[in-house]
């Protein structure tokens, strides 16, 4: 039985009921940026990868989690992540231009319907029954570390700007929470495929929380330099109107966007 499980070892019940809580968090992170979006009827530039990429990645949790049978509570939140992120991407969809719309449209079949039945496909008829778990655990470790890696690029941006604007405490403490949480379920389950990945993701967590102390005071860099030359008065409010505060915050979004995938899924995250 599925079930069977929380009577042998409650402390597997209570790792994957706290990750189910954290990864709920994380799933519902973008929620405001998508009602300024429906507010504004406008997507304002953001990007639908992040959203297409987390639909696949609970996608194949899903599926992994119904090849074990100890695996429920994978089932249970990548089930309301699926859901989620649809009704993200079909806002996206809904208020973004021509052309990111028909993009979305396109790496949406091509990812998350052709990707996934493909995957489906080849594992059901050409991989063993025996096998097919470790081979979707491998594709879900390989996806895990390309999304873990995301945060790579705001933490460079806080150490270079000295500035913690792009990189929110409370998304990056609740995504290490809920790898920490994912990691002792893995592992009192003694699933590596979902123990592994959650080991970087907490890493990386950690780094960026000790990052935010060393910076939350930090006096932020200059982005922008003044020409050597003597400017006209046209030209340096045309340079200073590039730093308003309406376009940091909505950098800020953007880059808070492109944290998310995976949180999207809890094998992922933040993910997963």
């Amino acid at each position: 039985m599925a079930l069977n499980f929380i009577n042998h070892n409650p402390w597997i019940f209570a790792f994957g009921l706290l990750g189910n809580i954290f990864s709920f968090i994380v799933f519902l992170a973008p929620v405001p940026t998508f009602i300024r979006v429906c507010r504004k009827k406008s997507t304002e530039g953001f990007q639908s990868v992040p959203y297409v990429v987390a639909l696949f990645s609970a996608m194949l949790l899903i599926y992994y989690s119904t090849l074990n049978a100890d695996e429920l509570f994978l089932m249970t939140i990548n089930s309301v992540g699926c859901f989620i992120e649809t009704i993200y991407i079909a806002l996206y969809i809904a208020y973004a231009p021509k052309k990111a719309r028909i993009f979305t449209v396109r790496f949406f079949l091509l990812l998350d319907v052709v990707g996934f039945c493909l995957i489906l496909l080849v594992t059901q008829f050409v991989v063993k029954r025996p096998y097919r778990a470790r081979v979707i655990g491998f594709v879900c470790g390989g996806l895990s570390v390309s999304v873990f890696a995301a945060p790579l690029s705001i933490m460079r941006t806080v150490i270079r700007t000295k500035s913690v604007e792009f990189m929110p405490f409370s998304l990056s403490l609740f995504l290490t929470l809920s790898a920490v949480m994912w990691l002792f379920y893995g592992l009192l389950l003694k699933d590596l495929f979902v123990a592994l990945p959650n080991t970087l993701g907490f890493t990386f967590g950690m780094a960026q929380m000790i990052l935010y102390a060393i910076y939350r005071n930090a006096k932020p860099a200059a982005e922008l330099q003044l020409p050597q030359h003597k400017a006209t008065t046209v030209e340096v409010e045309a340079e200073a109107s590039l730093d308003t505060p309406e376009q940091r915050h909505h950098e800020k979004y953007c880059m808070d966007l492109e944290t998310q995938a995976a949180p999207a899924a809890p094998m992922l995250n933040s993910a997963a």
